[in-house]
């Protein structure tokens, strides 16, 4: 299961240049959450304080109950193998084949004979889309390629949490579903912790239970995905949107003029290039695999989404309901299909859908490698 991670006042800077400051938020323990914000906003910086690589000035980061501001290296050494942390570029190691970027981990923190590294390394592969590519480079493949490496590697010690840095990016459309639907999958299976930093806006209104945003050197809002995606909050409605209009620029302090200019321009009908969809409507989140266990973190959140419907507008209110409601039929109609499918002769055994290579790539599903 997750473990909660706990942010409180945290500050960072690099000389004189501040990245943000007094950032405050909760990982709920076994929860997806994701973190938006404008490019240059700190989003990876804040990943890399989270395990410890990069040391805050001021604030507090507490994972399992552990400041790991305060602790010793050997204590923070421990605490990073809670985490699989995906890189932005992948972070592989140039030399080293796929199967050995990823087997590094295993091979570094257990003792594992090879047959059971290589079983578990062909897993992770399999489940990324690389099974064929563990004998090359890095430099020998895509930069899409690398990414899917990446999260491979991230995956195969089975962490409690797990923090993905734009995991969409380098990916067409059709992988970016594939590991938007992995990553709630794996939620699923063993309740971990998930942080994803994303520009992608559909993976922040289907993927995540929690998504927070970083503006102007500071935590906008972080919250249940439904209070945020109903928010009136004007730089939030302007990123979800996707429009030049509004508080972010292409320099992140928009000034007054430029501010002005604009808001002329789209009183007189001018468009700002943002998509129209109408955000008082929330997709219904992502569920898993049928076949999959229901996710514990969604009844948790739905239970804390239940508590504060009473504190949001009518409007929010109104669209929190319909969108629970829609997650209930699509949640119901897969039960159905999985027990469906658990009778068919190909899931027979009680396979679900952690069955054999030919079932994996028709229905991708996280399968945990066991313990250390």
């Amino acid at each position: 299961m997750g473990v909660e991670v706990s942010v409180e006042g945290l500050t960072k800077s690099f000389g004189s240049q501040n990245i943000w400051r007094d950032v405050t938020l909760t990982l709920p323990e076994g929860e997806v959450s994701a973190l938006l914000g404008p490019s240059g906003t700190g989003k990876s910086v804040f990943l890399k304080a989270l395990i410890g690589l990069l040391h805050p000035e001021q604030g507090s980061v507490i994972v399992d109950g552990t400041d790991i501001t305060k602790c010793s290296s050997r204590e923070l050494y421990e605490i990073r193998k809670l985490f699989g942390v995906l890189f932005q570029d992948g972070a592989l190691f140039g030399s080293m084949t796929l199967f050995d970027n990823t087997a590094f981990p295993l091979r570094e923190h257990t003792k594992k004979s090879e047959s059971e590294v290589r079983k578990i390394v062909m897993e992770k592969l399999d489940l990324v889309g690389l099974a064929d590519a563990g004998e090359k480079l890095p430099g020998e493949i895509s930069g899409g390629m690398r990414k899917r490496a990446g999260l491979a590697r991230a995956l195969v010690l089975d962490p409690q949490i797990i923090l993905c840095d734009e995991p969409d990016s380098g990916l067409d459309p059709v992988r970016t579903a594939y590991i938007s639907q992995l990553l709630i999958d794996i939620n699923a299976q063993i309740d971990a912790t998930i942080l994803i930093v994303t520009h992608n806006i559909n993976i922040a209104r289907t993927i995540p239970d929690n998504i927070g945003m970083l503006f102007r050197k500071e935590l906008v809002m972080f919250g249940p995905r439904e209070v945020l995606l109903t928010s009136d909050e004007p730089a939030v409605k302007q990123f979800l949107s996707g429009d030049r209009f509004g508080p972010i620029g292409m320099s992140e302090e928009k000034d007054d003029a430029t501010a002005a200019q604009e808001a002329q321009l789209a009183r007189a009908g001018v468009s700002g290039g943002g998509t129209k969809d109408d955000f008082s409507e929330i997709i219904p989140q992502v569920q898993p695999n049928p076949g999959m266990p229901e996710r514990r973190a969604a009844i948790r959140h739905r239970q804390r989404v239940h508590d504060l419907l009473h504190t949001l507008p009518e409007g929010a209110q109104k669209a929190i309901r319909e969108s629970m409601a829609a997650e209930d039929e699509i949640k119901n109609a897969n039960l159905a299909r999985g027990a469906e499918l658990a009778k068919s002769p190909q899931f027979a055994g009680g396979q679900g859908f952690g069955g054999s290579e030919a079932q994996t790539e028709q229905f991708p599903a996280y399968r945990a490698g066991g313990d250390a």
